[in-house]
């Protein structure tokens, strides 16, 4: 049974919880806090967004929403002491187009950070993806319960429901991570250019051992970040902050190496599965049955 009976951690930027008036007006309106390309939350469906920011997993908060990332901008602060010297001028720029030698679409960088000199001219970039989890189970229905009466199902009991909202990191590294660095790392490196990935502490933790090297050497930049609660004066419930916890410095084709190579299991199990198999199969002879006068 899950420790945390409610789901969802952050709703609408807040804590399901958290019932002061500036919680309950982005609920309300449907507002992101966290930089949103517009002011309203847009994720999964503009008209009714899906406003879950974080769920609970363990106890501790998975975060769900590739936007959850963007607060206050520190992921763009720390990637830039990445990409380039502490003396360099730099802007970011979001979902930029990347193209093969075709003229075919990469994929989007979620963000690229571009330094430039005196004149504006842009004489060096590096590119920050952001790797929010999936979702295993509905969360939709959660959310649109809770969502209805916030006020008397801030700590709902959600946990004897059925398809209970879980993070999914499997397929979130084997369908979202691999594949933005197969392609849009691997032109990036093709050019000698970095790239910077954030994600989640429970995300990273999922991931096989990556070889490190020092931070002049690397291609990529793990950076790490944690949901902390954090408790200003006259608050109840307090509100998560996103804090960078650690961060690892790889170079390109091992670590795609290392994610990408599955980790075999005994063939000798594999051979006794198979052999239960023929012997259910053998065991259980096929029923022929015949029609008589088909015509």
């Amino acid at each position: 049974m899950p420790i945390h009976k409610h789901p969802l951690a952050e709703v609408f930027g807040y804590l399901t919880t958290d019932q002061s008036e500036k919680a309950n007006r982005f609920r309300t309106h449907r507002l992101c806090p966290f930089n949103n390309k517009v002011p309203n939350c847009t994720k999964d469906k503009a008209k009714n967004p899906l406003g879950v920011c974080s769920i609970y997993q363990d106890g501790a908060p998975a975060i769900t929403c590739p936007i959850r990332f963007r607060e206050d901008w520190i992921i763009a602060d720390d990637a830039a002491a990445f990409f380039f010297d502490e003396t360099a001028k730099w802007s970011s720029l979001t979902e930029v187009r990347l193209n093969d030698s075709k003229g075919k679409s990469a994929g989007n960088i979620d963000v690229v950070l571009v330094a430039y000199d005196n004149n504006g001219k842009v004489y060096d970039f590096g590119a920050l993806e952001i790797q929010a989890v999936y979702i295993s189970g509905n969360v939709r229905e959660p959310f649109e319960y809770y969502i209805k009466e916030p006020l008397s199902r801030g700590a709902m009991d959600w946990s004897k429901e059925p398809n209970y909202p879980r993070p999914d990191y499997l397929s979130s590294s084997r369908k979202r991570l691999v594949p933005q660095l197969l392609f849009k790392g691997g032109t990036l490196n093709g050019w000698g250019k970095k790239t910077a990935v954030a994600l989640n502490k429970g995300f990273f933790a999922t991931l096989p051992k990556l070889e490190q090297v020092p931070k002049p050497d690397a291609d990529i930049a793990w950076l790490i970040y944690d949901l902390e609660i954090i408790k200003e004066k006259g608050q109840k419930s307090g509100r998560y902050s996103l804090k960078k916890v650690d961060e690892i410095f790889t170079k390109f084709e091992p670590a795609l190496l290392s994610i990408t190579t599955p980790s075999p299991g005994k063939v000798d199990n594999f051979i006794k599965l198979l052999q239960e198999k023929l012997d259910e199969q053998l065991e259980t002879p096929p029923v022929n049955k015949t029609i008589d006068g088909p015509f």
